[in-house]
């Protein structure tokens, strides 16, 4: 039985007048329907005013705790507007405020004579009396009802209005707890929602879960159970499906033992029949309900004196379960509890599907990723190869040309500067035979005589040396130009050996030599040597030339309109490795290149593409861009080294080429030199 209905056996006993039990019984089927707080609250003014005719008026304020105010939400009978008593009002002001702060009744069958009302308006309704109620609650304020009455308030409809306070204070108490159950009930759905929506992980939406449900609920332990299936041989040598069953998220109190892990067979048999065929296990207690004893074991294992299991399952097919209990006492689960816990299965059934989708996704996105990354770099690495074999193709071709045309130049000056010997010793004979003859036959005959003045023989004799001498510097230089086109070729050196690289750079200056020369007005290129003392170099040297080749050209282009002067700037050093004890590989020294001119420079965005392949600056017809493309490929892959540039517009332009070298002997001492093109 019901605290209202005992209340209400208590004060009918006391009740003798018939329309008053007749009230008695309305109220009470009022307060135990179910309705909202607005609705009840009115519904018990208007039946306590139409069955009691003497009421001329009644309100009933609820008690706003956040604000303290006390909040109209009924009234009944006459329309009061000349009484003072606001929909609003302040704890502790008014009759009304003071009845709620003192928590106590007041009483009186003498208006006009009450100081606490507007006597005008009492004469003018002829009211007589006046009873005010606290809504109390075990020491905890409701509201008030207030009442006004033209007749004398009897001690049987006070006893009736007191009760009638007192439940109604139950039932508001009981409609609140009611609605705020079922909003922390929608809370919790909804921040599950919001976890499946927003993360997708699964391990923080089940373990989200146990913990908010066992908090609402006020249970001891709560935890989510994985049951799986996986291929198991039986006698006949056949696979069948065993099931599994784990926990692998938990909330509990304190003290209580953790029971996470994988699940025993025995408690395996007593829980995946009812998870399979997707069973709910509901027991308020276990000694007052008689339970399979193997239900029995598995809750004294678990240390559980009442247990609710709700099982679920997704569209994918997987199986699982949250399971609640109580440890310390039993607990009568409601139908709340169970509609709660089906709310979120029903949920996390839902995240679980979107969690594995999200998943697959994912997976499907990261291979989708991966081939296009491998396509990438597989047209990038078909680019650089296309590259490199158009270079590669270029470079042959010319290394072919130029060592043919050094081969054929050689061999016509070798043959003429080896005969330039014989010539000048057979000269110097057929001089000295002259001499003699023109000491012994001093006076030659009148057509000799004639012939040595027509040809000027003293002059003849005098400068045919020259001439021999010109034409063994030319021979000279010619079988220095082929050396230089040979070192810059190096067709027979296609592996790693040790160079000299000032060797190559001023082989490279001299093929480039017609394009630093003054032409016209312009007064040519100046080209500044500051060469340290390199050791040789392991590398690979016809490579390596090719890259002169490409920055000095670069240079050269740069400054074909920028002002003058034109210079470009080679300096070289060598940087010794700083000596370690360190246990591992030796740091090397470095052999460091820098080829710069004072042309107009660059922006910051062509610095950040020079090195890509087929970008240029130059206009169409003069430039391909792949010249400083393959030199960043020489360096970088080829000799482990780096090339960068530093250059700002109106102040030129530096490419710095560092070349790993791992030997530490180095002779001291630099040579400064100057070339003028």
């Amino acid at each position: 039985m019901s605290a209202l209905n005992v209340q209400s056996n208590t004060v009918q006993s006391n009740i003798e007048h018939p329309h008053l039990t007749a009230l008695l019984a309305e109220l009470s089927q009022i307060l135990t329907q179910p309705s909202t707080i607005a609705e009840m609250v009115q519904h018990v003014a208007d039946a306590i005013v139409q069955t009691l005719n003497d009421i001329a008026l009644l309100k009933v304020w609820l008690l706003n705790s956040e604000q303290t105010l006390l909040e109209l939400q009924a009234a009944s009978g006459i329309v009061s507007h000349g009484l003072d008593l606001p929909d609003r009002i302040p704890v502790g002001i008014s009759i009304i405020g003071l009845i709620a702060q003192n928590r106590t009744p007041y009483f009186t069958n003498d208006l006009s004579h009450d100081i606490c009302f507007n006597s005008h308006w009492i004469q003018q309704e002829q009211l007589l009396s006046f009873a005010g109620y606290p809504l109390v609650l075990e020491d905890r304020l409701v509201g008030v009802m207030a009442l006004f009455s033209r007749q004398p308030i009897s001690e049987a409809t006070g006893s009736l209005l007191q009760w009638a306070t007192t439940s109604l204070a139950i039932s508001v108490d009981r409609v609140l707890a009611r609605q705020e159950l079922l909003s922390r009930r929608e809370t919790l759905l909804f921040r599950l929602a919001n976890q499946i929506r927003n993360s997708l992980d699964l391990d923080k939406i089940l373990g989200t879960a146990v913990r908010e449900i066992r908090q609402l609920l006020h249970i001891d332990r709560c935890h989510f159970l994985w049951c799986w299936t996986s291929p198991h041989p039986s006698s006949a040598q056949e696979e069948v499906m065993q099931p599994i069953l784990c926990i692998t998220h938990e909330a509990r109190q304190p003290e209580l033992p953790s029971l996470l892990g994988e699940c025993s067979p025995e408690q395996v048999a007593v829980l995946a029949n009812k998870i399979l065929s997707l069973q709910p296990i509901q027991i308020a207690a276990i000694d007052r309900v008689r339970l399979e004893p193997e239900i029995v074991d598995l809750m004294q294992q678990w240390g559980m004196q009442s247990q609710l299991l709700m099982p679920l399952e997704t569209r994918s097919g997987q199986l699982g379960a949250i399971v609640c209990g109580h440890c310390q006492d039993t607990h009568l689960w409601n139908e709340s509890d169970v509609e709660l816990l089906q709310a979120v299965t029903d949920q996390l059934a839902i995240a679980i599907d979107q969690a594995e989708l999200y998943a697959q996704s994912r997976a499907a996105a990261l291979a989708a990723q991966t081939q296009a990354e491998q396509l990438s770099e597989a047209l990038t690495h078909l680019r650089q190869t296309q590259t490199q074999l158009i270079q590669s193709e270029k470079m042959s071709s010319l290394g072919q040309l130029v060592a043919g045309i050094a081969h054929e130049i050689n061999n016509p000056v070798t043959f003429v500067s080896g005969n330039l010997t014989h010539a000048n010793r057979y000269f110097q004979d057929l001089a000295h035979l002259l001499k003699l003859y023109e000491q012994h036959y001093p006076e030659p005959v009148p057509e000799i005589q004639e012939c040595i003045e027509s040809v000027d023989f003293d002059f003849v004799i005098s400068d045919f040396k020259n001439v021999l001498n010109s034409m063994r510097i030319g021979a000279d230089r010619i079988y220095k130009i082929v050396v230089s086109l040979r070192n810059f070729s190096r067709l027979d050196e296609s592996e790693v050996k040790a160079v000299d690289l000032h060797e190559g750079i001023d082989s490279t200056l001299l093929i480039l030599q017609n394009r630093l020369k003054a032409k016209g007005q312009s007064p040519g290129i100046e080209v500044i040597k500051h060469y340290g003392s390199l050791p040789l170099v392991n590398c690979y040297a016809s490579q390596l030339n090719q890259v002169f080749m490409n920055l000095i050209s670069n240079a050269i282009d740069a400054l074909e309109n920028a002002p003058l002067p034109h210079i470009i700037t080679i300096h070289t050093e060598f940087l010794s490795a700083q000596p370690t004890t360190a246990i591992g590989s030796p740091k090397p020294s470095w052999i460091v290149i820098k080829i710069g001119d004072n042309g107009t420079g660059m922006t910051e965005e062509v610095k950040q593409r020079i090195f890509d392949p087929f970008y240029t600056t130059k206009p169409v017809g003069h430039g391909t861009g792949l010249g400083l493309s393959i030199s960043h490929q020489i360096i970088v892959e080829k000799h482990k080294g780096r090339l960068s540039c530093q250059s700002y517009p109106g102040q030129g332009t530096t490419f710095i080429i560092e070349v790993p070298f791992y030997e530490t002997v180095l002779a001291e001492g630099v040579e400064v030199s100057k070339v003028e093109g």
